[in-house]
């Protein structure tokens, strides 16, 4: 399947509006004409996640991401201005022989929190995934963040007591 009938299967299958209304929000797949409000708010949520603001470089890695097929980005925006998004790639389980999405950034700006916009973005994320057969939905959540984890176990995810996470960075190396 090519990312452009995912994108169709997406648009065909969501329950969220692709047509902005300036008195609601809605949830759609980002297209690249997106990029500069995207770029923003990934700063932003770098900013969050302790990083130094970088909009050229975030604008950057977005762009790199759209010109190689390598994630889907769902945008969220309250009437006509962006205020949130999601970001899902795609890999596989060689266990459950299926596909699988990592959601690796999910972010809302304040000005959006407590208004329903993360739960918008996680039933957009969940019917795109759903929507081409993926067997899960993965994510990391830092322990601290007790509101997002309270979000998601309402949302029926579950905690991982099976596996632990193990990384291994370059400067590591002897």
């Amino acid at each position: 399947m090519t990312r452009d009938d995912e994108s169709r299967v997406f648009r065909a299958s969501s329950q969220h509006s692709f047509q902005p209304d300036m008195n609601s929000t809605s949830v759609r797949q980002a297209v690249l004409a997106d990029l500069e409000e995207l770029a923003t708010l990934f700063d932003q949520y770098r900013r969050f996640q302790g990083q130094a603001s970088d909009v050229a470089a975030a604008r950057s890695f977005l762009c790199d991401r759209f010109d190689h097929g390598e994630s889907v980005l769902l945008i969220c925006l309250d009437g006509a201005t962006a205020v949130g998004f999601a970001q899902l790639y795609p890999s596989f389980s060689s266990v459950s022989l299926s596909r699988v999405f990592v959601v690796n950034d999910l972010f809302v700006q304040e000005s959006g929190r407590r208004k329903g916009l993360a739960s918008k973005l996680l039933s957009a994320l969940e019917s795109y995934a759903w929507s081409l057969g993926s067997a899960r939905l993965t994510l990391n959540v830092a322990r601290g963040n007790t509101s997002a984890q309270s979000l998601y176990e309402e949302r029926g995810w579950k905690q991982d007591d099976q596996f632990f996470m193990y990384h291994r960075f370059p400067e590591d190396h002897s």
